[in-house]
């Protein structure tokens, strides 16, 4: 009998704590705080981003709002929890967010892309060649950046004919200074131009109407991107111990994290496999359909990836108001 009321005692406290836990999480949108979101100026965390708000709106009832800036704006902005939510954070790219999290203003869960990279690419018929359109493999030999001294003239630019053309990102970009290194260290100055494009939109174009002649072209891109859903490239291998892979996670407040841990829990199942993510980037820009109405098709179209991440209540008002 003295074990049975301290059994019951015991499950009594523990529903207390879990009582206490879950009115926590939920408290932050019953009281009537926001959840407010980093407008991400990129396509994947615009998608993402429309993504859980839609789930944390729909399904438990959160207002929901976006604060519009640069990536720096942003990650200071949560640092200060003006904004609870960073949908998509590049993990050790921002010197803003290192600092932000060495102080414990920011936290990190979950990994809302698996297989995000980036790097120097080809498309596949330069390597593999293209039966389709009768095209032999130009350059069958090339795996890596350090190939690329060979093949100068497969990538031939017709403003230096005696030179190769890599594509590099717009001045300015961190990446464009990145690849200009790149171009030093594997001694290719001399063989390759340098060609910056004026734009993002200017890189897409020139990679892209290459990709549809079916013409060799070299250049620098990263995924999930509207671009690597369109196409099919091979990205070249660099020397050993360098890795362009990405570690994404969903960025949090520090107030956030540990006042909403229920939301938290959501956020951080959040995952989309790149390969379908890439597909959806592609249609957003092929159809022109804006980020938040491609996110409530997404939903309506793969519950069997965001079921995951939700209990069943949170699914079936997410699915009613699809």
């Amino acid at each position: 009998m003295k074990n049975r009321k301290k059994l019951l005692a015991s499950l009594f406290t523990l529903g207390l704590l879990v009582g206490s836990a879950s009115s926590q999480a939920s408290g932050w949108c019953e009281s009537g705080k926001p959840v407010k979101f980093a407008g991400l100026n990129w396509e994947s965390g615009m998608l993402l981003t429309d993504i859980m708000m839609i789930v944390l709106k729909d399904g438990y009832g959160c207002a929901t709002d976006q604060l519009v800036g640069n990536t720096i704006i942003l990650e200071t902005a949560l640092a200060g929890n003006d904004i609870q939510v960073f949908g998509e954070e590049w993990m050790e790219r921002s010197e803003v967010w290192k600092k932000a999290a060495a102080a414990g203003k920011v936290v990190g869960v979950g990994a809302p892309i698996i297989g995000a990279t980036q790097g120097w690419y080809v498309p596949r018929y330069v390597v593999e060649g293209d039966a389709k359109r009768n095209r032999p493999a130009q350059a069958p030999d090339l795996k890596t950046v350090a190939d690329l001294s060979k093949y100068a003239s497969v990538f031939h630019d017709a403003e230096e004919p005696s030179k190769g053309r890599f594509y590099n990102c717009p001045a300015g970009w961190i990446c464009e200074q990145d690849n200009t290194e790149m171009l030093k260290e594997y001694g290719l100055e001399s063989t390759y131009t340098n060609f910056r494009p004026g734009t993002g939109a200017a890189l897409d174009a020139a990679v892209l109407s290459s990709y549809k002649r079916g013409e060799p072209v070299l250049f620098y891109y990263w995924s999930p991107t509207p671009l690597m859903g369109q196409i099919d490239a091979i990205r070249l291998e660099e020397k050993t111990g360098a890795n362009k892979d990405v570690i994404t996670m969903v960025g949090l407040s520090k107030a956030f994290h540990e006042q909403a841990p229920e939301l938290v829990a959501v956020l951080q199942k959040v995952n989309i496999p790149i390969d379908l993510l890439n597909q959806n980037l592609a249609r957003m820009t092929r159809e022109r359909i804006e980020s938040p109405k491609l996110a409530r098709l997404f939903l309506k179209e793969h519950p069997e990836i965001w079921h995951a991440w939700v209990d069943d209540a949170a699914a079936k008002k997410i699915e009613a108001s699809l």
